[in-house]
């Protein structure tokens, strides 16, 4: 058998984190069995389906990485399709014309509520056949009264349904427009979906989807419900706890491969193992392995998670995602050497927005200094041996880390100071701060010009604070 896989996001919102788990489950084990991953967009609904939503979900697989080998499909071309379907239900008896009012159907509802029983549709068109004028009906499955349904789900195991329990759900409005189960039943069936793997908020649509694959002659996909994305509170995932897009991770320097990692674990595991390739991933996936209780999103967990993929990372790979990040703080990547500031920036960062926030000081200098370092860095005793740096290094033939290193190494012997006490008040002056890369790091970056530059900026700043004292 031939494993086919989807993922079905409705555009009525963003590509959030439970979304994009649901689909790296699906594309991992489409991919762990040689098999395909289709993309099917389930845009039925019409009123709250917008571009930006759609725009947003495709954008997101893209940058995650999530290719799909079919689609996308979109439900709403495919109309035509179901009103087949309908039309045959409707020939063969497995689904009537429902004439019920609005105002009929709420009666019966409070009707069966005061009995203290399931509202539910009681079926009373199912042996109507002359229309009422008037009024345009819909369209209900003809659910099996009696029996049950078994949903053999790869996740939770067998799960049990009585037909007794489910209505003749509405697959067509009377606008016309099929409905979401009956929409997806067809479409897994056209499709071959053969595992379907989502979140476990769709148990219960399973047994009328069942029923429905049944009635058309398909044969049952096996199903795999993975539970729900909880927040650190370990509430419902909302808005409150953070990014509401997959897109706001990439925004704030996540890498997709370390957010696929980390969303891999959020449910799913390989031993204790916890930093993984993508291709260990698909090697290693299995539904089996997934977990039957929820997971909580842990934001430190996910930043060690990047952090850890940003040291593995090639250096011209990161400073490609670092260029874009300083240009979305305006500031021009080409001026500056950008894989010599990723080797050292990398161990100082949890994400790519936080190296380029270190790193704005490469690019921009200091229009002012952290009052705290230049307290204590910036002095009228730090300004002579500022001034001896300045002449150190304005006379030193190969501008390099290593040979600044040994100039600045000297100069502390020569004054019978540590290398730290020359150092630091270096730091604050071409970085504004007290935090930096090693400093014959950072000034082999800046540059030769640069660095003397800020040097005497520094030293200027040391008079003018002299003399207003």
């Amino acid at each position: 058998m031939m494993v086919r896989t989807r993922f079905a996001p409705s555009p009525t919102g963003m590509l959030h984190i439970g979304g994009a788990r649901t689909a790296l489950f699906s594309w991992l084990y489409a991919r762990h069995c040689g098999g395909i991953f289709i993309l099917r967009i389930e845009d039925t609904d019409r009123e709250r389906s917008t571009p930006e939503a759609l725009r947003a979900i495709l954008n997101g697989m893209e940058w995650l990485g999530l290719t799909a080998d079919e689609g996308p499909f979109y439900q709403t071309q495919r109309y035509g399709r179901y009103r087949e379907v309908i039309d045959q239900f409707l020939q063969e008896g497995k689904a009537y014309r429902c004439y019920c009012s609005k105002e009929e159907l709420e009666t019966m509802r409070a009707e069966q509520l005061a009995r203290k029983e399931k509202p539910r549709y009681d079926g009373r068109c199912r042996q109507r056949s002359v229309p009422v004028a008037g009024v345009e009906p819909v369209v209900r499955f003809k659910n099996p009264l009696e029996g049950a349904v078994v949903v053999h789900d790869l996740v939770h195991g067998p799960i049990v349904f009585e037909n007794s329990e489910l209505d003749d759900l509405i697959i067509l409005r009377s606008d016309g427009n099929p409905t979401y189960n009956f929409c997806v039943a067809v479409d897994d069936w056209d499709m071959r979906i053969t595992h379907v793997i989502r979140g476990d908020d769709h148990i219960n649509n399973t047994p009328r989807q069942q029923n429905m694959l049944d009635a058309m002659g398909a044969s049952i996909p096996f199903y795999a419900h993975v539970p729900m994305i909880l927040g650190p509170d370990g509430t419902k995932l909302s808005k409150r706890h953070g990014a509401v897009s997959v897109l706001e991770y990439r925004e704030a320097g996540f890498l997709p491969e370390a957010l696929l990692n980390y969303l891999g674990r959020l449910g799913w595991s390989h031993g204790d193992q916890e930093l993984f390739s993508l291709e260990e991933m698909i090697a290693l996936f299995d539904l089996k392995d997934v977990n039957k209780s929820a997971s909580a999103l842990n934001p430190d967990k996910m930043m060690w998670t990047n952090q850890q993929h940003l040291l593995r990372a090639p250096t011209g790979r990161l400073a490609v995602e670092l260029a874009a990040q300083l240009r979305a703080r305006g500031l021009d990547p080409s001026s500056r050497d950008l894989l010599a500031i990723v080797e050292a920036q990398r161990e100082r960062a949890k994400t790519l927005a936080e190296m380029a926030e270190n790193s704005v000081f490469f690019f921009v200098a200091p229009l002012r200094y952290e009052a705290k370092a230049a307290s204590k860095s910036l002095t009228v005793e730090t300004a002579t041996v500022l001034a001896a740096a300045r002449e150190v290094l304005g006379g030193l033939g190969e501008w390099a880390a290593a040979a600044i290193h040994a100039t600045l190494e000297l100069l502390a012997d020569r004054r019978g100071l540590a290398l730290g006490k020359v150092a630091q008040p270096l730091r604050v002056a071409v970085s504004g701060g007290g935090v930096s890369p090693p400093i014959d790091q950072t000034l082999a970056i800046l540059g030769r010009d640069e660095v003397l530059a800020r040097i005497a900026a520094a030293e200027a700043f040391i008079r003018s604070r002299a003399v207003s004292r």
